[in-house]
């Protein structure tokens, strides 16, 4: 008798059990966490039913740029309320964006002013929004509600902006959304301001807010307000701009329903999809134009925020065809416990600005401008960090990744036989501001920045100077703030500002844009402090092009020991108006001068010390020795450059006391300058195996790949690395215990030194 037991064979499951299975799932799912369906993908929706029929009814080219245009102004007028009303100093000075997405969420039309890379993100919190909670019993989507938003592994920058979302519908059917995004700077981090560089993991970064509905029949809901409030250390705050990007939405939503009573949903729907389509198709023509290449750059960050190091953000840029691939392979891993990472999307974000903003402006803003171009990345690495990694600082990989797009993308356009867009340097990339908080003059518990962020010197172009101070990498139309009105809030002092700071220039055939002094003291409270939050005090942000030079280094000097304000009461000439004067002068007896990184982490400031830093300048472009020498004097009579260093840097010779030109001592002077760069030349090979390392220094503490092998990424030093493709944590250590370490060991050798004496 055979006992081998006969198989059973398993009942494939019914549609109806397959359903409830499914059902069963999704009712008991644990956690609606970021989707990487959605959050990985930047490219457009395909086709719904409805825009299939809007477009089959509607798609004369004159009603579509009709109706684009109103709805462009709608986004313009809800701008430019939240702007008037916001109470966020990013509010205040341009640091919002307002939108109209597709009924599937993509963005399709966007304020011409403001900050693009928040509107160019919130699609992915809509699409969230439609595929978990439309058809949620709990939750839903109906005429009246208003979503909130703010963390940015759902889709956003960093945790400071937060996003009001607004459905529309027309005669019961969803039409499309409307947005608006402001920097409000406190969230409740373990630092004000809601930027915290001392986070170490996101659970430091202060709310989190994945996208849930907070306003029922166009009103705030009091309870989930209140949370929010008892959130963060300003709840006026939290409160007044929930309200400004409430009603900038419903302003929008008005004039989308005039549109809807004149024309009909036929014409806005096909409307917003067509201007999509016919934007992306725009893009595949002209980047079809652009030579078939490889450009590769990369950008060095110098520090964590908490330590200095050298991290590489590595781009390789190709063109084949109408396809435009960014290829960011090579990148530093992620920091495990240091905020500097962003998510992909973050990055993808500010890569849509460097054409949006520089290249091609003509273009309507919206998402459907970077849908055709490709972005590759290594997982888990500084540009597209996981999860489980702090971002609360990913301006910092974000705006060093914007910069090697844009040096890489100036190339291509160089090569390009037809020119429609100037060639730029890349423009000052960091955030060089105060983040302030503590508790004001008045009493109340405060924390956001300084506008000041805002006046990025621009980088050169083909044929003039770059800009000084113009405007951020991420916003057009963003103004540096009124200080003396902020004066009016906090209790510290610009006691000098918007001063453009001499020689912190990036030199070339046309010089960068300059940037300007930043000196505050606290004045009027014992519980206040600032931080700074941007690298390039060590190593520049940037890089010059076609000779031109990357700007300075731009450390933070620090006076303490003195009440400067008791100074400028008795003795108002030892005030000077510069940071290299008071740092080389050293007016005040008994003071301390010191400088530092620019990663400064929250810290309490005395009544009149003083914290000095400068805002940055944009590339130079093109060889120095071919500067108009005129435009060298300029900049000697503008305070921009000082006699010595121009002399030295341009080879341009002068008469120290009327600036006249020797026209043919500078020709001479330039022309030894030629030939002896020729005698330190050596031919290309030659240098190669003179210049290059088979590994990163030994003394350096340094992150990312090494060379061209883009599949080895270092971690710290030349024995600790990762495989590109196989994430592992990237630990660093605590700062004080380093500090600790070194001191022990000090001690330990001097305490060896007395024994030998004895």
């Amino acid at each position: 008798m055979n006992d081998i037991a006969t198989p059973v064979r398993a009942k494939t499951p019914s549609a109806e059990e397959l359903a409830l299975i499914k059902k069963f799932l999704s009712d008991n799912t644990l956690f609606l966490g970021p989707d990487p369906e959605i959050m990985q993908n930047h490219d457009l929706m395909p086709r719904a039913p409805l825009e299939e029929e809007a477009i089959a009814k509607v798609s004369d080219a004159h009603t579509i740029a009709k109706i684009r245009d109103r709805i462009q102004s709608g986004c313009d007028e809800g701008y430019e309320m939240v702007e008037q009303m916001g109470a966020a100093p990013g509010a205040k000075w341009g640091d919002v964006i307002t939108g109209v997405y597709s009924a599937s969420g993509d963005l399709a039309i966007a304020s011409a002013g403001g900050v693009l890379i928040f509107s160019a993100l919130v699609h992915h919190p809509i699409k969230f929004i439609i595929k978990n909670w439309i058809n949620d019993p709990t939750v839903g989507v109906r005429e009246g509600d208003g979503f909130i938003h703010n963390d940015s592994r759902y889709g956003n920058v960093h945790n400071t902006d937060q996003s009001m979302i607004l459905p529309i519908f027309h005669e019961g059917k969803l039409v499309c959304w409307v947005a608006s995004t402001v920097h409000e700077g406190e969230n409740g981090a373990i630092e004000p301001g809601g930027m915290p560089s001392m986070a170490e993991s996101p659970c430091d970064e202060g709310l989190k807010m994945s996208p849930f509905k907070v306003v029922e029949n166009y009103e705030i809901k009091r309870d989930i307000l209140t949370f929010l409030q008892n959130s963060v250390r300003e709840p006026k705050l939290q409160y007044e701009d929930m309200k400004v990007k409430l009603f900038a939405c419903l302003r929008i939503k008005q004039r989308i329903e005039e549109t809807l009573n004149t024309d009909g949903p036929d014409a806005l729907v096909s409307t917003l999809r067509l201007t999509m389509e016919n934007v992306r198709a725009e893009v595949k023509r002209r980047i079809s134009e652009w030579p078939d290449m490889t450009v590769r750059t990369y950008i060095m960050q110098d520090s964590t925020l908490r330590e200095n190091c050298l991290v590489k953000i590595n781009c390789k840029l190709t063109k084949t065809g109408d396809r435009l691939i960014f290829d960011f392979r090579g990148s530093a891993p992620e920091f495990t416990n240091r905020p500097t990472n962003t998510i992909v999307a973050g990055l993808k974000g500010m890569l849509a600005q460097v054409f949006l903003c520089y290249v091609w402006p003509d273009l309507p803003r919206g998402q459907a401008a970077f849908a055709p171009i490709e972005v590759i990345t290594d997982p888990a690495s500084i540009v597209n960090c996981s999860y489980a990694a702090p971002n609360s600082q990913s301006l910092m990989s974000i705006f060093t990744g914007f910069t090697a797009g844009q040096h890489a993308v100036a190339k291509f356009l160089y090569s390009c036989p037809e020119k429609y867009t100037k060639v730029h340097a890349p423009t000052f990339n960091m955030i060089n501001t105060f983040i302030w908080g503590g508790v004001s003059q008045h009493g109340e518990t405060l924390g956001n920045l300084c506008a000041d962020l805002n006046g990025m010197g621009a980088g050169a172009t083909v044929d003039r100077d770059g800009e000084h101070a113009l405007a951020p990498i991420f916003a057009t139309m963003a103004d540096i703030g009124e200080q003396e009105l902020n004066e009016e809030d906090v209790p510290f002092l610009q006691l000098v500002s918007k001063k453009m700071t001499r020689d912190a220039i990036a030199p070339g055939k046309y010089r960068g844009g300059q940037g300007y002094t930043m000196i505050v003291a606290t004045k009027d409270s014992e519980q206040w402090g600032f931080m700074t939050v941007c690298q390039g005090a060590k190593f520049p942000p940037l890089q010059g092009l076609f000779g031109g030079y990357a700007c300075g280094a731009y450390p933070l000097s620090k006076v303490k020991g003195v009440d400067v304000y008791d100074v400028l009461l008795n003795e108002p000439e030892k005030f000077k108006h510069s940071i290299a004067e008071i740092m080389n002068e050293r007016p005040f007896e008994g003071a301390s001068y010191t400088t530092h990184h620019m990663g400064m982490g929250f810290e309490i400031s005395k009544r009149g010390e003083l914290f000095m830093i400068s805002q940055g300048a944009g590339a130079g472009y093109g060889d120095l020795l071919e500067r108009d020498p005129a435009g060298v004097i300029r900049d000697i009579e503008e305070g921009l450059i000082s006699a010595e260093v121009a002399e030295r840097l341009y080879k341009v010779k002068f008469d120290p006391v009327t600036l006249a030109i020797n026209h043919d001592a500078t020709q001479a002077a330039r022309d030894a300058e030629r030939q002896a760069r020729k005698a330190r030349g050596v031919p290309y090979a030659e240098f190669v195996k003179g210049w290059n390392r088979d590994v990163p220094p030994p003394y350096l503490q340094y992150f990312g790949c090494w060379g061209d092998d883009v599949e080895k990424l270092y971690m710290g030093d030349v024995d600790t690395f990762r495989d590109a493709s196989t994430p592992r944590p990237n630990y660093m250590r605590h700062p004080k215990d380093v500090r600790i370490e070194e001191l022990e060991a000090r001690l330990a050798e001097l305490g060896a030194l007395a024994e030998e004496k004895q």
